[in-house]
């Protein structure tokens, strides 16, 4: 008989009831058949409003299908205008947010600049992504114009607006970029100011190398997953080198079992392409099938909640949770496993132009990053250290 939980809950200021258990299927049919409990993202476990009444009904809801564990709940009376002493503050909200200022405004002079981005970015078939980091970054830049019009500035006026930048507020070189590129779309796309930025440096990137993990590392990582569907979808993502959007987004008639291929469909830069599908993970993949509940409909990973593709932020965690609990003190995100995918083929000898191609880049410069973090050519490479010590008579 599986075990419930019931602990005293703060969410968004209001004393509710928590209820936690291992996902069971009619636990969650009997709990929304007889109460009015809700499922919180926030504190990952159903809640209803704390209240006798509310404690008799889940009381009734799972009397003879599962044991009750009450924590911190009072048998009787009114319930507690704060959390009891003995409360684990785990369970509890954090503190209500304060009200946010209000943003500075855009002047009126410049107010039309925003929709004709927006609408330009729209129609040229620009991504939802690429659409808000621009208007955010053109409007940071109409809300330091005041009440100079946007459209009279000329380059010189931008390029001391870019040293400012730099020197007073202390961009990195990536956000400059960011922030050139959207102030380039609205002048020379939208006003079309043919060249406008010509003559305007750009800061030099700082070339980061691709942070990966080796493969003692990746093993402790899955390892520490217990849950089928989460370390699925982990070895999805590393064993065909995907974007942590293109494997929430795999749909189950993209895994193509027939011609041992994965269909990964409008991916970064609208560009669908075909990964290869490793046996192993096939089978990994139709055992994981096999056994969840309830059986996905459209999506490889659904939402048992929703029904709906995972959230892009929730498969982040799920690498972030794996991660700590192996031990590793790397500075890695999930994209992590694309890296190191890359990587580990080009250790084992693969041509840089197929994993190109299996990574979906435009630019083979883009791949040659993973050059630099390959140890296939650097273990051949004997230090002249090593010579002049062997060949020398040196002190040590």
């Amino acid at each position: 008989m599986k075990t419930v939980t019931l602990q005293f809950l703060l969410h968004r200021g209001r004393n509710c009831i928590g209820i936690r258990f291992e996902k069971s299927e009619p636990l969650i049919s009997a709990l929304r058949r007889g109460t009015d409990a809700r499922w919180s993202r926030t504190h990952g476990c159903w809640y209803t409003d704390a209240s006798p009444e509310q404690l008799e009904k889940i009381r009734k809801v799972f009397a003879g299908i599962a044991e009750l564990e009450e924590k911190d709940l009072p048998q009787s009376g009114s319930w507690p205008l704060q959390p009891p002493p003995s409360a684990d503050i785990r369970y509890l909200h954090r503190e209500p947010v304060k009200k946010a200022v209000p943003p500075p405004q855009i002047h009126p002079v410049n107010r039309h600049v925003l929709p004709a981005l927006r609408q330009e970015l729209v129609l040229r078939g620009y991504s939802p992504s690429t659409v808000k980091t621009y208007t955010n970054e053109v409007s940071i830049y109409l809300v330091a114009l005041k009440h100079f019009a946007a459209d009279a500035f000329t380059p010189q006026r931008i390029r001391d607006y870019l040293q400012y930048c730099l020197e007073k507020l202390k961009l990195s070189e990536n956000t400059l970029h960011s922030r050139i590129n959207a102030l380039k779309f609205y002048y020379e796309k939208v006003l079309k100011r043919e060249k406008f930025f010509w003559d305007i440096p750009r800061p030099q990137k700082p070339l980061q190398l691709p942070r990966l993990l080796n493969e003692e590392e990746l093993a402790r990582l899955f390892n520490a997953l217990v849950n089928k569907k989460h370390k699925a979808m982990l070895f999805t993502a590393y064993s065909a080198g995907l974007r942590v959007s293109e494997v929430i987004s795999l749909q189950l008639a993209d895994i193509d079992s027939r011609r041992m291929q994965i269909h990964v469909r409008h991916a970064k830069g609208k560009k669908d392409r075909f990964v290869n599908l490793s046996p192993v993970l096939l089978d990994i993949l139709r055992s994981y099938l096999s056994q969840v509940k309830p059986a996905p409909k459209v999506y490889l990973f659904e939402s048992e909640q929703t029904g709906t593709a995972y959230p892009a932020r929730t498969a982040q965690q799920i690498f972030t949770n794996a991660k700590r609990k192996a031990g590793i003190q790397k500075d890695v995100g999930i994209h992590s496993l694309r890296h190191s995918f890359a990587t580990h083929l080009l250790d084992k000898g693969t041509d840089i132009r197929y994993i190109k191609d299996l990574l979906g880049h435009f630019n083979i410069k883009t791949t040659e990053r993973y050059l630099h973090v390959s140890k296939r050519q650097l273990v051949n490479i004997i230090s002249p250290f090593d010579d002049l010590w062997k060949n020398s008579n040196l002190d040590w």
